[in-house]
């Protein structure tokens, strides 16, 4: 395994995580734990044991994961403690005593006396980040369990845009954060600047869900097979996050101990890392060219406005981006699964779809657009293509 210094905490950081969310019993985090199935709960032991002897000593869980604090609970207290490093993550409340409580609650699940990373979960929009940020806020009831020794370290996670990222890397109230959670991978680069400020605020970056959120690589299509040819299009993404060196760490949500061993054969093509990515990213870029047309591939997002800015809310951007990997890429399962959480994805992935087209005046909202006239009928066909009918998110499906 290979280790980088975690920004600010100076933790010795794997380059890969294991993320306690696809190893659990039950979404539902009140589900009683005797009542957990012996074999669930073995799982979870031989999945953790696994990964340190890979050399992954970094857990990751949530609150919002379900039964999984509570699981790994059962396991974390047999290991050195100081040999592992252990993070839970809390949604933030308009009543910060009320996230202190779940804070305190969450680490006793974990059966810990203290957690060495604590990140505010979801700071996904402003409203999130000043429930966290503000006078007696979130964040500074989270230095409270810092100065009770309770955590050493406190971030955020965030699926949100990087406006809002960016204000919470440069608020320094209370401390500020000392680490985030975030997307970025090929298809997703939008968060590359986010990143770059997080380096200069020497702040630790740790990539969410490369396997899933990165398109749903554990079962690629055939074209992104050949596209990424002579990788595993999973392993692709992966030593795309990991060539970035101001990536400290990415996560592989295991659900079973063997789920760790496609994406650590990255490790040993770490040094030849641009050799093997340079011509993998030039055709996928031309596929895209090939799909869309030059001009619509490098500036469809252009001029677009913000989803909550947009008649009838439609999230047009995320729309677009989704059209754009099934056409080039071929990537329809991922992209019907996320267009139909549009409407039902909450803030984690907010907007809605384009069911309402032809009931809207989109003029002013594609005013700046070089596709204003176009992108109707572009937002018609997504929709004929990708809904399948509404998704859940995973913590929805109990």
């Amino acid at each position: 395994m290979l280790y980088r210094r975690f920004g600010r905490t100076d933790l010795r950081m794997p380059i890969f995580s294991c993320g306690g969310m696809r190893f659990i019993h039950s979404w539902n985090n009140e589900f009683p734990l005797d009542e957990i199935p012996p074999e669930s709960n073995a799982n979870v032991e031989a999945t953790v044991r696994r990964a340190l002897e890979l050399g992954i000593n970094h857990f990751e869980t949530s609150r919002g994961y379900g039964t999984s604090e509570k699981q790994l609970g059962l396991v974390l207290p047999k290991l050195p403690r100081d040999k592992i490093i252990v993070q839970t993550k809390v949604i933030p409340s308009a009543d910060p005593d009320e996230f202190l409580a779940q804070c305190r609650d969450s680490i006793d699940r974990l059966h810990l006396d203290h957690v060495d990373l604590l990140a505010i979960h979801g700071l996904n929009n402003h409203e999130m980040l000043w429930w966290s940020i503000c006078r007696g806020g979130c964040l500074a009831a989270a230095r409270k369990l810092v100065d009770e020794g309770r955590a050493r370290h406190i971030g955020f996670s965030t699926h949100g845009s990087p406006d809002v990222i960016q204000a919470a890397i440069d608020h320094d109230g209370d401390g500020g954060f000392d680490y985030m959670n975030l997307h970025w991978y090929y298809i997703r680069p939008q968060n590359a600047t986010v990143i770059q400020a997080a380096a200069e605020a020497d702040m630790g970056v740790f990539i969410i869900s490369p396997s899933d959120k990165g398109g749903m690589l554990y079962s690629p299509p055939q074209k992104m097979r050949e596209l990424c040819r002579p990788l595993d299009p999973l392993v692709f993404n992966c030593l795309y996050c990991l060539a970035n060196p101001n990536v400290h760490t990415i996560s592989i949500g295991a659900a079973k101990p063997s789920d760790f061993d496609l994406q650590l054969t990255t490790i040993p093509l770490l040094d030849r890392a641009d050799e093997l990515l340079t011509p993998i990213v030039e055709r996928l870029q031309a596929a895209m060219v090939e799909a869309l047309g030059r001009d619509v591939a490098e500036r469809y997002a252009e001029g677009l406005p913000n989803w909550d800015v947009t008649p009838g809310c439609m999230n047009i951007q995320s729309i677009l981006w989704l059209r754009g990997l099934a056409l080039a890429y071929d990537m329809r399962e991922f992209a019907e699964n996320r267009y139909g959480l549009l409407g039902n994805g909450a803030h984690w992935f907010p907007g809605m779809n384009a069911a309402q087209i032809d009931d809207l005046d989109l003029n002013k909202a594609l005013e700046k657009s070089p596709f204003k006239k176009q992108i109707p009928d572009w937002l018609r066909e997504t929709h004929e293509m990708l809904y399948k009918g509404p998704q859940k998110l995973l913590s929805q499906s109990e």
